[in-house]
């Protein structure tokens, strides 16, 4: 009589354990994708960091370059005389 009883009881643990398993093998599946997505993520980044610092490094050449004309400019304006105010007219 108990061998009638454990074969119900086996396949519901059968059962259970393939489910198991299932949702472990789904849950690695998941685990992996969102691990990838992260990587690709901070790759993204990375790169987005570096265009940003080069971009900035090009714009402050630029800036120095450009302030750099400015000052030499200015220092080679000739200096104006100051002029002569005029009599007010009678």
């Amino acid at each position: 009589m108990s061998g009638s009883t454990e074969q119900p009881k086996d396949a519901a643990r059968r059962k259970a354990q393939n489910y198991f398993t299932q949702t472990e093998r789904r849950d690695e599946l998941v685990r992996q994708e969102l691990e990838k997505e992260r990587i690709a993520g901070d790759a993204k980044i990375a790169k987005l960091r570096a265009l940003r610092l080069a971009k900035e490094a090009v714009d402050k050449v630029e800036a120095d370059r450009v302030a750099a004309e400015k000052a030499e400019a200015k220092a080679a304006a000739p200096k104006r005389a100051a002029r002569a105010k005029r009599a007010p007219k009678a």
